[in-house]
């Protein structure tokens, strides 16, 4: 969808003749309602969706066509209002966007986003936006929160496993989801939403979005790694040769190189070739070989792999007590990673003093693809009206079929308080102290966040919850 006219739901093209006559400016806010998936929401994507559709003017041939898919669909269209934003506005839509910084790891229940028309003639321009930008929102902040969330599991076993667990860290969750979801524009964004915590990903749309939504050189990166094509395609009687073409190839001296090893049977293929015809290749090769298990039980199969490859290649043992294999031989586990494995797999790690650091962990559709906008309870609701008396009156919503649904009325604003971020009314506090800030208005750019400091704000997060 390339018209930003017809990116809104059907119904809303009808709301700018039911709003009240007095109204001229509708205030409406974004936020993750609590949830039973995650007490907080790393807040995370609005930038590309300003920078991509609210940077760029519409244009009379986009009114045009807009006009004429309703008429055919059989809802109203707004020309006019249209025509006010394409000649008085250039095109750009006069509305204000607050928001907390980006990397901002939010409790559930404390808006993100505030939308304000700034043109009093436009009260339905604010809510007309929802629907792109609450799914510019949701996706990419739930994706961020879920890698956060494995993050933390990850690293609280390394720092009882790993004599440098920060190090370890952003290499530890690899991001295979690009297949596995919707749409290009889906892998973009949440691989991109993924990269916030970790530097690890096969989803190369995510490092273009990184780039050129957050200024980004590089925000992720990859290693050679076999698929089970490329093994099974010299068939099972030449499964060694396949492994030894691998470190012919890729295996040389400070590298990595990954090898699916189950396409026919994993313990054979460590058994008898990783850890006998072929291990005095990977030794001498000085390259670190990435084992990776690609069937069987997510937690005891590379636990299995992992002592197979301790009998051979050997190790040591760190100053946390763990084992840390030959820094020849490494293991991925990437089938069947969900963050309830994760948490099994590193548990049974520390219980058997395994450093973490031999294992790196991959997840496909668990990570980008199995989760929506009722993971984490995103909405976005009318909060305020201000009318034609120059007087903001409240407005929400509030079911008796299901308080939980019950939204904030008036304007609101974020404080922190003992360390944490609360809602409160606008009107109720300094402004100065809002944490809402304006990022957009009338077709600016406000503030441009960068990868990096995204990045950091998250890190900020994770050293905190960890520390407490």
């Amino acid at each position: 969808m390339t018209n930003p006219l017809l990116a809104t739901d059907s119904y809303k093209q009808s709301h700018f003749c039911q709003y009240p006559p007095e109204a001229r400016r509708i205030s409406a806010y974004v936020e993750a309602r609590p949830n039973g998936f995650s007490e907080d929401v790393l807040f995370f994507g609005l930038q590309a969706y300003l920078k991509k559709v609210l940077l760029t003017p519409i244009t009379a041939a986009q009114i045009a066509q807009a006009g004429a898919v309703c008429a055919a669909h059989g809802v109203p269209f707004n020309r006019d209002g249209w025509q006010q934003i394409l000649e008085d506005h250039g095109g750009l839509f006069p509305l204000e966007i607050k928001a907390l910084p980006e990397g901002t790891l939010a409790p559930s229940g404390v808006p993100l986003v505030q939308v304000e028309n700034t043109d009093e003639r436009m009260p339905w321009l604010t809510t007309w936006v929802e629907t792109a930008l609450l799914r510019s929102l949701w996706y990419p902040s739930t994706v961020a929160t879920l890698s956060l969330k494995c993050k933390e599991i990850i690293y609280r076993g390394l720092l009882a496993t790993s004599d440098d667990p920060d190090a370890q860290v952003p290499f530890k969750l690899h991001d295979f989801g690009a297949r596995g979801v919707s749409s290009a524009e889906s892998a973009a964004l949440g691989g991109m939403a993924h990269l916030v915590n970790f530097a690890g990903t096969d989803t190369m749309e995510a490092v273009e979005a990184a780039s050129t939504w957050y200024g980004a050189e590089m925000a992720g990166f990859s290693i050679p790694a076999a698929e089970h094509s490329t093994m099974t395609s010299w068939g099972a009687d030449r499964e060694e040769q396949a492994y030894a073409n691998m470190l012919e190839q890729f295996a040389a001296p400070g590298k990595l190189v990954a090898v699916v090893s189950d396409s026919y049977d994993i313990d054979n293929a460590v058994n008898r070739i990783w850890c006998g015809s072929l291990k005095e290749r990977v030794l001498n090769s000085g390259a670190t070989v990435v084992i990776r298990p690609d069937s069987g039980d997510p937690v005891a199969t590379p636990l299995r792999v992992l002592e197979t490859l301790w009998s051979s290649y050997g190790g040591t043992e760190n100053r946390k007590g763990a084992r840390v294999l030959n820094p020849a031989i490494r293991v991925i586990q990437g089938d069947g990673m969900t963050l309830k494995s994760i948490r099994e797999l590193v548990g049974e790690l520390v219980r058997q003093k395994w450093s973490v650091d031999n294992i790196a962990f991959g997840m496909g559709g668990g990570l980008l693809q199995q989760l929506n906008r009722d993971t984490m309870r995103f909405a976005m609701k009318a909060n305020a009206m201000k009318t034609a008396d120059d007087h903001w009156v409240d407005v929400s919503k509030n079911p008796v079929s299901d308080p939980g649904k019950a939204s904030k009325a008036g304007r609101q604003a974020v404080v922190e308080r003992d360390g944490r971020l609360q809602a409160a009314r606008l009107d109720n506090i300094d402004p100065a102290t809002d944490q809402l800030k304006p990022v957009y208005r009338d077709g600016r750019l406000l503030t441009d966040w960068s990868f990096d400091e995204v990045r950091a704000r998250s890190n900020g997060h994770l050293a905190q919850k960890v520390a407490a």
